[in-house]
């Protein structure tokens, strides 16, 4: 039986199936995204543009188009996660958290 090679079993991606999910302004954040997506099994890469040419986006997080959905729910409820907890720590800082909320009464 002929072995076959690691590269014939797994499909490639090529660069120009990849379409972009979102854009962001630092390169940090574009390292969290692509590592969000890789552990929710979606293939990612980071494509930086020129911010004049691009009209400022900067720089732009990539999918293959077929997991196009998939990327923006994943994006999305990263975002609702972060924005829930930065809430909740604002309002801690703030001195208007509520902590009488969290207790029950009798």
């Amino acid at each position: 039986m002929a072995k076959r090679s690691k590269k014939a079993q797994k499909p490639e991606t090529k660069l120009q199936d990849f379409v972009v999910v979102t854009f962001v302004e630092d390169l940090e954040q574009a390292r969290e995204y692509e590592t969000l997506l890789k552990t929710n099994d979606i293939p990612a890469m980071i494509s930086e543009h020129d911010k004049q040419s691009m009209e400022g986006k900067g720089i732009a997080i990539m999918v293959p188009e077929d997991h196009l959905d998939e990327a923006h729910v994943v994006i999305e409820s990263q975002d609702a996660y972060d924005d829930f907890y930065d809430f909740a720590l604002d309002q801690e800082d703030d001195g208007e958290f509520d902590s009488d909320l969290f207790e029950d009464e009798f």
